[in-house]
């Protein structure tokens, strides 16, 4: 809210409180040395009218809470990204059979927007644990036959499931980080998402969505990077569990949603598939680099009836696998290299506060 609009809803006074408490940061510290013990207790001490980056800057310390963050204008600054851990254990299926939407299923679940996150470990560490696929009692739609046509949120049913159970697979889908429609202009350096199950790092603005992401670690299975409208990455390095596909992306509703992987290394169990999507999508991987357990197969779609929209948009620049390139990865790219940009990629709509 600019400084007018302040001032007239809630008055000078309060808005100049606001002005000062925007300046100075908050600490997290678990020894008692910060203003506040836990993350959370901290993101609910903002308010909601500041235009102004808050910083929270987290000490070191494995902060085992769930961050629900509707605040805007945000910094979640950690001491070090290996010495703090935002840590929980939640299956997507478990929370969906409580709730009737995404928000929450995450270890860190985002509705607000124009935030960053540096030097953080975030993880849902359900798959690392569990030992194998549990069945519980779900009476919501998500246990109801045909769920899945009725809400695109809705969970799919698996095989074998009854009517008012659902399949809790020990690698189903696992948010360690879950961000809403609304939340958009989103910033993560030097961050670790680990998940021990499907769709890790799931950004998912179809309409207005842009993520920025630099120098970040990503471990997870099937989608595990998931981003929906404009996504850049850079120098991230990516971990694959699954041999369906490591990263994803959703661009529906605009020709020039994209997402961009620039310098980025991949790694995996033997036979991982690089990518796949399954609405329109567009991808562009530059300088990027394959392990040898990479399979011989191109970023997918999972069904060509009908044909994607806009076409098969994949594409390829002085990319290289250990071991000997595949034909498929091949340089494609139509316009230079140099000109895919940040700048290029969110179409000049927005200049990320982490991209230095």
């Amino acid at each position: 809210m600019r400084i007018a609009k302040c001032i007239e809803k809630i008055g000078w006074f309060l808005c100049f409180a606001l002005s000062l408490q925007a300046q100075k940061k908050i600490i997290v510290s678990q020894d008692g040395k910060g203003q506040f013990a836990t993350i959370q207790a901290a993101l609910n001490s903002l308010d909601t009218f500041s235009t102004k980056e808050r910083v929270i800057f987290i000490k070191n310390g494995t902060y085992r809470e769930k961050l629900m963050i509707d605040k805007s204008f945000v910094k979640l600054q950690g001491e070090s990204e290996k010495g703090v851990i935002i840590s929980q254990s939640l299956p997507r299926d478990v929370w969906r059979c409580q709730s009737p939407e995404d928000y929450g299923a995450g270890t860190v679940n985002v509705k607000g927007h124009d935030l960053a996150f540096e030097n953080l470990t975030v993880l849902n560490e359900y798959g690392f644990n569990a030992k194998g696929d549990t069945t519980i009692t779900c009476l919501s739609e998500s246990g109801a036959t045909g769920a899945a046509s009725k809400d695109r949120y809705a969970l799919p049913r698996e095989k074998g499931e009854t009517e008012g159970t659902k399949i809790v697979r020990k690698d189903g889908h696992q948010f360690a980080f879950r961000s809403m429609p609304g939340a958009t202009r989103l910033s993560f350096k030097n961050c670790t998402f680990r998940a021990g199950g499907g769709d890790t790092v799931s950004p998912w603005d179809v309409e207005a969505g842009m993520y920025y992401f630099k120098n970040c670690t990503m471990e997870g299975w099937v989608d595990f990077y998931c981003p929906r409208g404009w996504a850049w990455a850079e120098n991230c390095h990516f971990i694959c569990h699954n041999k369906n596909a490591a990263i994803w992306h959703d661009g529906t509703n605009h020709e020039s949603s994209k997402t961009v992987l620039k310098n980025c290394t991949f790694v995996g169990e033997k036979g991982y598939k690089l990518g796949r999507y399954h609405r329109p999508a567009q991808f562009y991987l530059i300088g990027c680099k394959f392990d040898e357990n990479m399979a011989d197969a191109d970023i997918y779609p999972v069904s060509t009836n009908p044909a994607p929209k806009w076409g098969h948009r994949v594409y390829y620049q002085d990319c290289h696998r250990t071991g000997g390139d595949y034909a498929w990865h091949r340089d494609n790219l139509a316009i230079a290299s140099k000109t895919v940009t940040v700048d290029w990629t969110f179409e000049g709509k927005w200049k990320p506060t982490l991209a230095k």
